[in-house]
């Protein structure tokens, strides 16, 4: 239910922030630069969950989250200037991916992966995903409520500005369900546990692996999607909200389908062979003359580039120790935060030059070179329940 609230504010904020910046005057690189900074200070914070996340209860720590999420919220329906706000995408926790790139994930992850047995893991986290995924849908949807409500006298802006409030009461209400949450069971965990141990090399080889997909997935987080179909083809907010729920419905279904074909192909076939398919929909889209075709393809690749979320996370849990988890999971996801924070910026300026193509073709190109680096690297390390 928190992650549903959270995916919910992530998914129209992700779409109303170009908007919103743009509304006030703001340039495409500058859209770019915010979206650099959010994504590079929730990195930082992951680091600092995966280093205290062994000595503190994970549900503390998820709703001190919360609490950073209200007052993002708060803080960007308020300020105007451009630094503050830099300031605030930095240290807050507002998501231009409308994914799971914050500091919520390895804590969840954590939780979630002591409840299950390994035969049940891979078809938790899809469920879990699936939650997630339907409401982030929801809440790209939700985006086109500024233009619902030009009609009735409220200027856009002001609008736009009221969803960010809304953002900040989503996040209260997460905290709630968070403080809920059961504490870890007394000995769950050895008292001597550290950060990483015994699992070290292979976290930090799929860290390594992770940086350069979230690399490439930075160039197309959905703040700059969204830019990307506003400036080539002039999409009304309205528009581009009916179209980013029809997405995270088609990457919301397809989290059981992950779960059901990595049971007969496993994890790493799985995450990789419907990987590079969507990869190579996202090019195509990016040379689309017109727009339905353009939409078509994005949609094609909606429904096949998040299978690998639920079977990423699940490998992850299933190939470190149990006292290892919260630091695997945030290990594993600072440099996909670092990594993605670094490209968002990059795309702006390819946007600013007018190269409006190149961020997508950059994008399905080092996705695939990932693939192909990932079945190379860990299809001989399985899983315990595919051995």
């Amino acid at each position: 239910m928190a992650r549903a609230l959270r995916d919910m504010g992530d998914g129209f904020v992700a779409v109303l922030l170009p908007a919103y910046l743009l509304a006030l005057g703001f340039s495409p690189l500058q859209v770019g630069i915010i979206a650099t900074a959010s994504l590079l200070g929730s990195a930082l914070l992951t680091i600092a969950v995966g280093i205290v996340g062994v000595r503190y209860d994970h549900h503390q720590l998820l709703f001190a989250a919360a609490s950073l999420m209200v007052a993002t919220g708060v803080a960007f329906a308020l300020v105007h200037d451009y630094a503050l706000l830099l300031v605030i995408a930095f240290a807050g926790t507002v998501n231009p991916s409308a994914g799971s790139v914050s500091v919520f994930v390895p804590l969840e992850h954590a939780v979630l992966a002591r409840e299950v047995t390994d035969a049940e893991r891979t078809r938790m986290f899809a469920r879990y995903s699936l939650v997630g995924a339907l409401a982030g849908a929801v809440g790209a949807l939700a985006s086109a409520t500024p233009d619902l409500l030009v009609p009735l006298g409220l200027d856009q802006l002001s609008a736009i500005k009221a969803m960010f409030v809304l953002y900040a009461l989503l996040g209260l209400l997460g905290g709630f369900l968070y403080a809920r949450i059961p504490r870890r069971r007394p000995g769950a965990e050895p008292a001597s546990a550290s950060a990483l141990g015994p699992s070290r090399k292979i976290v930090f080889k799929l860290a390594a692996l992770f940086s350069l997909d979230a690399f490439a997935g930075g160039f197309v987080v959905q703040s700059l999607l969204a830019l990307w179909l506003f400036e080539k083809f002039g999409l009304s907010l309205a528009e581009a909200g009916v179209f980013f729920f029809w997405s995270g419905i088609l990457s919301a279904f397809s989290f059981p389908v992950a779960a059901w074909l990595s049971r007969r192909i496993g994890l790493i076939n799985t995450m990789v062979f419907t990987h590079i398919p969507s990869s190579i929909a996202l090019m195509l889209a990016a040379l689309a003359p017109t727009l339905p075709l353009a939409l078509l393809l994005l949609l094609v690749r909606a429904g096949l580039s998040q299978m690998d979320v639920p079977t990423r996370s699940s490998y992850v849990m299933a190939v470190v120790t149990e006292a290892e988890r919260a630091a695997a999971a945030s290990f594993t996801s600072v440099p996909r935060s670092l990594a993605a924070a670094a490209s968002p910026a990059l795309a702006g300026m390819l946007f600013a030059a007018s190269f409006r193509a190149w961020p997508l073709l950059i994008c399905g190109v080092l996705k695939i070179a990932y693939d192909l680096l990932l079945l190379m690297q860990f299809r001989d390390l399985k899983p315990p329940e595919e051995s």
